[in-house]
This record gives structure tokens, C-alpha cells and sequence, in this order.
């Protein structure tokens, strides 16, 4: 009996599946991520559903963990190298075993020190948001106590300076009107008194 032979996908079908471009998928094939399956009799790429679980790790990896991509390539190598090493590891004969056991040591030695380093940077972060978070809370408080102290001298402090200013300040120039009025009345007596000249008073 043959053994079924896995369904082939075509480039946009699996970049569908993963949840990004067909040029992306051909970028990561030039950075050596993910390189296809197969291909069909014209050259066209054939992904299967391995390669589709590999592309959503890269994609775990960029997105999730905040790896480049030049650590998601050294990471693939690392585990590519362990599974194998899983993969041979029954018909290993003991002496091989120790050799292939060394050498997934320091394969996880390394894949550990990436992910120390990246916890590094991600505690560093962190460090610096929670010491903003405090320093929000503490401006916080100290606002809510310059809102109750405003809130017991009145309006005056809560509203600011600008409703401090007095009916005087706020009077435009419509309101000295009848003043200006009454001094050109005014004026205009004294002047017609003086063009008629003085009075004579018969006798």
C-alpha cells in the first residue's frame, strides 16, 4: 500500500495560512528560514504543512519573543541541529550518543544565551515603565491634593486668574460713551457762549 503523499501548497496558500505576503515568504527563503519543499515542474515554490509550522515559528519568534531575524536564523540552525539529533539517536551506537549529547549541550547553551540576552533587554525595559508607572502615581496624588486644596478656597484658585478681574477691567469701550458724550456737550456750550461775546444788560 502507498503511503499518501502530503498536499503541496502554492506560494499564496501558504502565505495565506501564515498570515503574511508571498514576498515575504520569498525573503525568508533568501535569509535561509524557510526554504521550500518542492516545486512544481515549472520552478514554482510547493510548501507543506511543515514548512507552514516553521513559518508560523519564525513568525512566534519575530512577533512574539521581538527576535531579528538574524537570532531567528541562528535559533532555526539551533533546533534543526537538535531534532537531528532526536532523530538519529536510537541507531546511535553509545560512544556516538555522548558525542551527539555534547554537542545538544552546547546547542541549548546557546539558544539559552540568546534568550538571556533578549530577557535582558526586556527586564531593562520593563524597569524603566514601572518607574514610570510611580512616578504617574505619585503626580497623581499630588494633583488630587491641589484639586481638593482649590476646591476649599473657592472659586477663584479652581477657575484661575482670569475671573479675578473686576467689572472695570471687563468694561469696553461702549461704556465710557455717555462720558465722552456729556464732555462734547459740554464743550460745545462754552464754545457757543464764547462766539456770542458778552451780554449787555439795559438799563
Amino acid at each position: 500500500m502507498k503511503s499518501a503523499v502530503p498536499a503541496l501548497l502554492r506560494i499564496g496558500e501558504a502565505a495565506e495560512r501564515a498570515g503574511v505576503s508571498p514576498r515575504t515568504l520569498r525573503y525568508y527563503e533568501e535569509l535561509g528560514l524557510l526554504v521550500p519543499t518542492g516545486r512544481s515542474a515549472g520552478g514554482a515554490r510547493r510548501y507543506t504543512e511543515a514548512d507552514v509550522v516553521r513559518l508560523g515559528r519564525i513568525r512566534e519568534l519575530q512577533e512574539l519573543l521581538g527576535f531579528d531575524l538574524v537570532e531567528i536564523g541562528e535559533i532555526l540552525r539551533g533546533e534543526d541541529q537538535l531534532a537531528d539529533i532526536r532523530s538519529g539517536w536510537s541507531d546511535a551506537p553509545l560512544t556516538g550518543r555522548k558525542r551527539m549529547l555534547e554537542v545538544a549541550v552546547e546547542i541549548n547553551a546557546r539558544l539559552r544565551e540568546l534568550v538571556r540576552a533578549k530577557q535582558g533587554r526586556l527586564d531593562e525595559m520593563m524597569r524603566e515603565l514601572d518607574d514610570k508607572a510611580r512616578r504617574y502615581r505619585t503626580r497623581s496624588r499630588e494633583l488630587a491634593a491641589e484639586l481638593e486644596l482649590a476646591e476649599q478656597e473657592g472659586p477663584e484658585r479652581r477657575e484661575g486668574p482670569e475671573s479675578q478681574e473686576g467689572p472695570e477691567r471687563q468694561e469696553g469701550p461702549e461704556s465710557q460713551e455717555p462720558e465722552r458724550a456729556t464732555d462734547r456737550a459740554g464743550q460745545g456750550t462754552s464754545q457757543g457762549a464764547r462766539g456770542r461775546g458778552p451780554v449787555s444788560v439795559k438799563s
